[in-house]
């Protein structure tokens, strides 16, 4: 039975991709250019050359496949332009509906994201959280808006299965919230705010995704996290990880927003990407705490503990040479 991955050359599909193969599937995967064909004959899959925003590339990806995974999306904070962030995440996957519709593909597990949960500050965020009614950022926007856009375009005889990671974290992450705790580490971060962060090991995340397609219910969705630390438990666990002390001064959240806002005009001045901006500072103040145990309950993952999933983030920061010494 073949099986399509769209977004297999990123670090979540990549596992995917990995964890496909060595069940022992026949795995094709969607590549943008001739780096993404290495990388995926790397992991073991067929390279299949295509977009989620080309229908025809697309529908030529999924003949033949009876299951599909849709990981393909932009995630990314501080962008002069979200256009092509909203742009891939919701009409690319609006497209892939379509085109699974199109070839007759049994199921399409989507990877949304915890982030459209949009769970009330201060709440533990699950399934059925009520949201908020606002966004934190454009990327929860996007992602937001394109789970909705998956579930309102497919229908019978597809059945669309959804995950939700928190942020994916382990051994090959050293972007977005990996770099984050590399810089905290390294001691680049000048202040950080008081919040909580919820984190899924890498590998229970890409296993999370296999056993969705194999007992998901359609229609339902499932937040895959394996653990919540607020920043002071974050520093104290990474630190007797390391053996040594991580330095850390904490900013008040106001005087973050504003340190983030002149940053954010500094580097627009400068045509510059920021490197932090006030949507990832309101993202940060308002923290994330998710509720992963439906994923234990009705598809049987089980998490790896914190302490192990960060001994292994450290350790592959340590062989990879990024820890400062």
């Amino acid at each position: 039975m073949t099986v399509l991955v769209t977004g297999g050359t990123g670090i979540v599909g990549g596992a995917v991709v990995r964890h496909l193969v060595a069940a022992g599937r026949e795995v094709r995967g969607l590549a943008r250019d001739a780096a993404g064909d290495v990388t995926l004959e790397g992991l073991g899959a067929e390279p299949v050359r295509g977009d989620v925003l080309d229908p025809a590339a697309l529908r030529g990806a999924v003949e033949g496949a009876e299951v599909v995974y849709h990981l393909a999306g932009i995630n990314s904070f501080c962008l002069a332009d979200p256009a092509p962030m909203m742009r891939t995440n919701i009409e690319g996957s609006r497209q892939v509906v379509a085109a699974c519709l199109d070839r007759g593909v049994r199921r399409l597990v989507y990877t949304s994201s915890a982030a459209t949960l949009g769970e009330v500050e201060g709440t533990v965020g699950h399934e059925g959280s009520p949201h908020r009614g606002s966004y934190l950022s454009e990327y929860e926007k996007s992602k937001h808006l394109a789970e909705q856009a998956v579930l309102a375009t497919a229908e019978p005889p597809l059945e669309v299965v959804t995950v939700n990671p928190s942020s994916a974290q382990g051994p090959g992450r050293a972007t977005g919230t990996g770099k984050v705790i590399l810089d905290l580490i390294n001691g680049k971060l000048p202040a950080v705010v008081h919040t909580r962060f919820s984190i899924v090991d890498i590998d229970d995340c890409a296993r999370g995704h296999l056993l969705a397609e194999e007992h998901g219910t359609p229609g339902e969705r499932y937040v895959l996290n394996g653990f919540t630390l607020t920043m002071e438990e974050a520093v104290a666990r990474l630190a007797e990880t390391l053996g040594r002390e991580i330095k850390v001064r904490y900013a008040p959240g106001a005087v973050a927003v504003a340190g983030a806002a002149a940053m954010e005009a500094v580097a627009r001045l400068r045509g510059r990407k920021p490197k932090a901006c006030r949507e990832m500072v309101r993202t940060m103040l308002h923290g994330h705490s998710y509720d992963g145990s439906k994923a234990t309950r009705d598809l049987g993952l089980d998490y790896t503990p914190a302490r192990e999933t960060i001994d292994r983030l450290i350790a592959w920061f340590q062989t990879e040479g990024l820890i400062d010494v």
